[in-house]
Order: structure tokens, then C-alpha cells, then sequence
């Protein structure tokens, strides 16, 4: 016998009042706590100083940290480390999709970010989305084509071409792990 459980569905009014970081998919919260260990957030700043010095001469794209990215009214993720080829404004929250996403996989995010944001962000036409596995010091990236996301590289010590809007990096992966 199965048990048909309702589970209740929040919309953005309702997520904007919690307290502690959370993140919302299709109307399910998901806990953003604990903190992210410190092996981790030293490779979110070795991401973040990264971009920020290969697109200082880039007019149309920056790099950001966590920031709201809405989706909808039940979907709103905070992304790990970003790039945004487009005006920001004035909103407390980004609407269209990022160019480039990084994820940096725990064991509290992983099956989330390897399998239900990996397919929200295709879903929603993100064009590149590199998957971080600090663990195993190894990236997974890949580059959507046709809608669909295909893997170009398992990135260690490898520098990746990213062919962002109006400017090309080249992200160099040796430099991120500690």
C-alpha cells in the first residue's frame, strides 16, 4: 500500500521570509545550511578571483557569488559562483539565466546539483555549467548544444575556453584546488 502524501508547495512571498539560506525547486524547499566547509569556500574564491581577473575587460560580463536567481514564482536557486553577460538592475534577485555557473559539490548538495539543477539549468538555456567536485579535485563542464547539456571536458590542471558573450576566457582549473 502507498501512501499518497500531499507535500505543501511555497512561492517566492513565502521563501523571501525565511531565515538561514535556502533555495526553492518547483515549490520544495531545500536547506542551504550547514555553512560549506572551508576546503570548499577557498575554491569558491579561487573560482570567483579567477573570473573576476579574466573579465575585468569585459564590458558586458561579471562575475558574482551566491545571488537569488528566480526563476519563477516556486523556483528561486543561489547559484555558487556565476556570470552574468546582462544588466543586473535593481531587483534583490537576477531573472534571466546565467552564462556561466559554477556548482561546488558537498554531500549535502550533490544529488541536487548533479541531477535536479543540472536539468533546471539546461532547462533554462544556461550555457555553460561546471559541476565541481573538490573532493576529487575534478570539474565536470559542459556546454549546452541543442538544448541539451554535453559534457567538454573533466578538468583538473586544464585550462577551458568559455566563449561568453562578447568576450572569451580561458579559466585555468590548476589554479582553483588548494
Amino acid at each position: 500500500m502507498f501512501l499518497n502524501l500531499k507535500y505543501p508547495k511555497y512561492t517566492y512571498d513565502d521563501y523571501k521570509n525565511w531565515e538561514g539560506r535556502w533555495e526553492l525547486i518547483d515549490g520544495i524547499p531545500y536547506a542551504m545550511t550547514p555553512m560549506p566547509p572551508p576546503k570548499h569556500q577557498r575554491v569558491s574564491n579561487n573560482i570567483a578571483w579567477q573570473l573576476n581577473e579574466l573579465l575585468k575587460d569585459c564590458e558586458k560580463c561579471k562575475a558574482y557569488l551566491p545571488v537569488d536567481w528566480k526563476i519563477d514564482e516556486n523556483t528561486v536557486v543561489q547559484p555558487d559562483n556565476l556570470v552574468l553577460c546582462y544588466e543586473v538592475g535593481d531587483k534583490p534577485y537576477i531573472t534571466k539565466a546565467p552564462t556561466l555557473i559554477f556548482e561546488i559539490l558537498s554531500k549535502s548538495t550533490a544529488f541536487k546539483d548533479l541531477n535536479i539543477k543540472y536539468k533546471l539549468y539546461e532547462k533554462e538555456g544556461v550555457k555553460y555549467y561546471v559541476v565541481v567536485n573538490v573532493e576529487d579535485t575534478i570539474a565536470k563542464v559542459y556546454e549546452l548544444k541543442d538544448y541539451r547539456f554535453v559534457k567538454i571536458a573533466d578538468a583538473i590542471n586544464d585550462k577551458v575556453k568559455f566563449d561568453l558573450e562578447g568576450c572569451e576566457i580561458e579559466f585555468d582549473f590548476s589554479l582553483i584546488w588548494e
